[in-house]
């Protein structure tokens, strides 16, 4: 819209343009019956303003015609001469943005491809935000992306579905790829797609319908999301036991929150808390945040792990506490570095 805006624009000084030249062209042939050669030529030299001498001792309507001439031709000049610059100015500028942004994504690592800036899209991206992760978007919807992503410069416009479309979004060193695509068959086709340009993918999908969620299973999603499901057994739970889903609420990954839920890579911590017990780590001691859980090497889940639980390589610490405990703890950490 705004590019046929610009166009319409420069039509109409051009057109400005033209009207004078032929009023001009006219007005000489009838006030002061030139030629139709001698008039343009008058023309010419009052809206260039170049100085030339007149061909001719011009008469008082000549004059006045002129003066008159000249200020309307003045300020069309400046019309169309600043929208033509701008423009091209813009054109020029958008294609160095968009040549700048293209470099960069290409520099992107370890991030996550989102297919989709619908409701489910942008919910991701925010949450994505709120936790420092790097993120591309992929979406058709030129509209959308330009109004709420330009700014960023972290989207391609394209077909999801495509290769072409995630190698630009270098799928290949992406850690996961989240598809939110309205259309569950479109979702099978970037999960068939991405899972054969990176096998190492996390890949999690979202989902309508329930016969799709096998399917996307077999495609090689590992996780698959559908929203209906989840919205319907929340809001039933909040029947059923409102207090421990409130509790659940108030429980948050979010640093502002009053009760923080922290996930702690084994390889993050410093090499001297490494293969340590966790009552040898002194978490809880040192910070009063909990240990709640831990995930083992081969995956398996420990609610409320006892004391002498190692903490190896390939495990994970699940930590609830105040912002202030998780911020200690982290401060703990980098003191041991």
């Amino acid at each position: 819209m705004e590019r046929l805006s610009s166009r319409t624009k420069i039509f109409i000084g051009l057109a400005m343009l033209f009207f004078i030249i032929v009023m001009g062209v006219v007005g000489y042939m009838f006030i002061e019956g030139d030629e139709f050669l001698d008039a343009l030529y008058m023309t010419a030299i009052t809206i260039s303003t170049v100085g030339f001498g007149e061909i001719h001792e011009l008469s008082s309507g000549g004059k006045i015609f002129t003066i008159i001439l000249i200020i309307l031709s003045f300020t069309t000049y400046a019309y169309a001469l600043t929208t033509i610059s701008t423009h091209f100015f813009e054109g020029q500028l958008q294609y160095f943005i968009k040549g700048y942004r293209i470099k960069s994504l290409k520099k992107m690592q370890n991030h996550v491809v989102v297919c989709g800036y619908g409701r489910n899209g942008q919910q991701v991206i925010k949450e994505l935000i709120a936790h420092d992760h790097r993120f591309i978007v992929i979406d058709e919807n030129h509209d959308l992306i330009v109004k709420n992503l330009e700014k960023s410069g972290r989207f391609i416009e394209g077909d999801a579905t495509q290769d072409e479309t995630l190698l630009k979004a270098n799928i290949r060193t992406a850690k996961a790829l989240i598809t939110t695509l309205p259309v569950d068959a479109d979702n099978l086709y970037v999960v068939l797609t991405a899972r054969a340009l990176n096998p190492d993918l996390i890949i999690i999908s979202r989902a309508s319908n329930e016969s799709s969620e096998a399917k996307l299973r077999m495609a090689g999603v590992d996780s698959v999301v559908m929203p209906e499901r989840v919205g319907g057994a929340h809001m039933a739970n909040l029947i059923t036991r409102p207090d421990i889903i409130e509790f659940m609420e108030h429980v948050s990954v979010h640093g502002d929150d009053p009760t923080n839920l922290e996930e702690i890579v084994c390889s993050d911590l410093p090499e001297q808390a490494r293969s340590k017990s966790i009552y040898e780590i002194g978490i809880r001691k040192k910070t009063g945040a909990n240990i709640i859980g831990y995930k083992t090497t081969d995956g398996r889940y420990i609610l409320n792990p006892s004391a002498d639980t190692k903490v190896i390589p390939g495990s994970k610490l699940f930590v609830l506490g105040t912002p202030e405990q998780i911020e200690k703890m982290k401060e703990i950490f980098r003191e041991m570095e």
